[in-house]
């Protein structure tokens, strides 16, 4: 007997059907004992029904990523603030013709920053271009958290030679999508913080991260501590921007005091260069 997996099966079609039309026809959906449990928008986001909705926010960047064969990766966190040379050079040029003092701050800064996002692109493009030369299964593809800044860097500079690349975006309360620079069939979203941390780590060969805010330190300090603990097996992980890293965290205050081991400092390395993240990442798998 043949199995009933197709989604384009005509009772799902028409479950969806009924739904479109409420949208479509600006009518409110009520409650309905009688609709489809799985098309029942109410019944899915029930307090109740969370465990499932992790369920599938676990299944579907998984499925989608196997069948297209993407099973290894390089993480790239970094600030979603960072912006393109260009889009900084056009920045200090309005706000010098503005007058304000506070813009021209805030644009000088934008330019001091934006050469991150050149680094990240370049790295995003060594990655990509090492994995082309590959065979299918070896490659090794850019992962970043999908949006702008940081992310959008290191998913262009992959996205310049051809290749594939994943975004795991994040539903927030100032809506935002993945960025353009995405391979379109690898861009995710995700309700869920932590069910989109472990998709990070599920596939990740590698960590690189640049500066950036809470978020980024959120989920450096996460794989920090997966992998001192051993939940994790061990990843090279690569702090980008020596001078940013070591006047934001003092690693050596925390030897001193005893909350962790000198030996816990192996765990990542600085650099300041594209070319050498790569290479500490080849050493690590003797690539």
């Amino acid at each position: 007997m043949e199995a009933n997996t197709q989604l384009n099966d005509s009772r799902l079609a028409d479950a969806w059907a009924e739904l479109q039309n409420h949208a479509a026809g600006g009518n409110p959906l009520h409650a309905d004992a009688y609709r489809l449990a799985f098309a029942d928008p109410e019944f899915l986001l029930r307090r109740e029904t969370r465990g499932i909705r992790f369920q599938l926010e676990m299944l579907k960047p998984d499925l989608g990523q196997a069948e297209q064969g993407i099973e290894n990766t390089v993480v790239v966190y970094g600030s979603a603030r960072f912006v393109a040379p260009d889009e900084a050079d056009t920045q200090l040029a309005d706000a010098e013709a503005s007058g304000d003092e506070v813009r021209l701050q805030r644009a000088h800064q934008a330019v001091r920053n934006a050469r991150y996002y050149d680094l990240a692109r370049q790295f995003g493009r060594v990655v990509a271009e090492h994995s082309e030369r590959q065979p299918p299964a070896d490659r090794i593809y850019i992962c970043t958290g999908g949006g702008p800044g940081i992310m959008e860097a290191a998913n262009r500079g992959a996205h310049d030679v051809g290749a594939l690349n994943v975004g795991l975006n994040i539903a927030l309360p100032h809506e935002q999508s993945g960025n353009r620079f995405i391979s379109p069939s690898l861009s995710f979203k995700f309700h869920y913080f932590a069910l989109r941390k472990m998709h990070f780590m599920m596939r990740a060969k590698a960590l690189v991260a640049f500066p950036g805010g809470f978020g980024t330190l959120d989920e450096l300090f996460e794989v920090l501590t997966l992998v001192q603990t051993k939940k994790a097996k061990p990843v090279p992980i690569v702090l980008f921007g020596t001078d940013y890293w070591k006047r934001l965290v003092n690693f050596e205050v925390l030897v001193e005091e005893g909350t962790i081991s000198a030996q816990d400092l192996k765990l990542f390395h600085y650099t300041d260069d594209p070319q050498e993240a790569w290479e500490l990442i080849k050493s690590f798998y003797q690539l």
